[in-house]
C-alpha cells in the first residue's frame, strides 16, 4: 500500500494544479471536506483553499499528511477504496501465467501435445499458428482480477492459446474473450466434460472462430510438455 501513496503524493506533488488532483483524491475516496479536516485536526476553509489553490503549493509534509488521512479515513469506513488498491497490487502470477514459445507450433500440433480434442472449428487446426499459451485461473481472473490486467493476457502476441482452469460449463471464458477486443488464437477449457459444455460458448466459439478445445491432462504435465517449445 505505501507504493500506492507513493504514486498518489508524487502526482499531486507534480501536479500543475495540485488543488484539483487534492480534489480528485479525496473525491475518489468518497470523503467530504468535513470529515478530512476533522481528521487532521484543521478548518473545512483550510481544506478548501488548498483545493481552490488559494494557499502556496503544499509541501510534501502536508501531502504526506493528506494522503495518510485519505487511507485512515477509508479503513474507519470499512476500507473499500483501500482493498481496490491492494487489488490493483497483486502480482498478475496471482490471476494468470504467460509463456512464450521459442518457435511457433501449429495448433494441431498444440493439440495434441495436452492430448486435447477440439470441440469447434476443427479446420483451423492446421493453419493457425501458436507462438505462446496463457494459463488462466478462470474464477479469479472474472470475479477478483482488476480491468487493467486484461491486455496483459495476450503476452507479446495475440497468436496463443488461452487455457481456462476451474471451468464448469465454458460459458464464462467465452463470454469474455467474446467482449474483448484482442482474441486468442484457441481456448481450451480444462478438466470439463464435453456434454457439459454451453451452448452459448459453443455459438461464440463458432461466431468468432475461435477452436474451443477440452483437455483433461493434469496442468503440471500440460505445463510440461509446452515449456519444451
Amino acid at each position: 500500500m505505501e507504493k500506492i501513496k507513493m504514486e498518489i503524493a508524487g502526482e499531486i506533488s507534480l501536479s500543475d494544479d495540485p488543488g484539483a488532483t487534492m480534489r480528485k483524491w479525496r473525491e475518489i475516496f468518497n470523503i467530504s471536506q468535513v470529515e478530512l479536516a476533522k481528521h487532521l485536526g484543521i478548518t473545512v476553509s483550510t481544506i478548501s483553499d488548498y483545493e481552490g489553490n488559494r494557499r502556496k503549493s503544499p509541501g510534501t509534509g502536508v501531502v504526506k499528511r493528506f494522503v495518510n488521512a485519505l487511507f485512515d479515513i477509508d479503513q474507519v469506513k470499512g476500507g473499500e477504496i483501500s482493498q481496490k488498491f491492494r487489488e490493483r497490487e497483486k502480482p498478475v502470477s496471482e490471476y494468470f501465467e504467460v509463456h512464450e514459445f521459442a518457435r511457433s507450433i501449429t495448433l494441431k500440433d498444440f493439440v495434441g501435445l495436452i492430448e486435447g480434442k477440439a470441440l469447434t472449428n476443427a479446420d483451423l487446426l492446421d493453419t493457425k499458428k501458436i507462438y505462446g499459451y496463457t494459463l488462466i485461473d478462470s474464477i479469479k481472473v472474472i470475479l477478483d482480477m482488476p480491468f487493467s490486467y486484461f491486455q496483459n493476457l495476450y503476452g507479446n502476441v495475440n497468436e496463443r492459446v488461452f487455457i481456462f482452469t476451474g471451468v464448469s460449463t465454458g460459458r464464462s471464458p467465452f463470454v469474455v474473450v467474446r467482449v474483448s477486443s484482442s482474441k486468442p488464437s484457441a481456448v481450451v477449457l480444462h478438466n470439463i466434460d464435453p456434454a457439459k459444455v454451453d451452448r452459448l460458448a459453443l455459438k461464440i466459439s463458432e461466431r468468432e472462430r475461435i477452436p474451443m478445445i477440452a483437455t483433461s491432462m493434469s496442468i503440471d504435465k500440460i505445463k510440461e510438455a509446452l515449456n519444451r517449445i
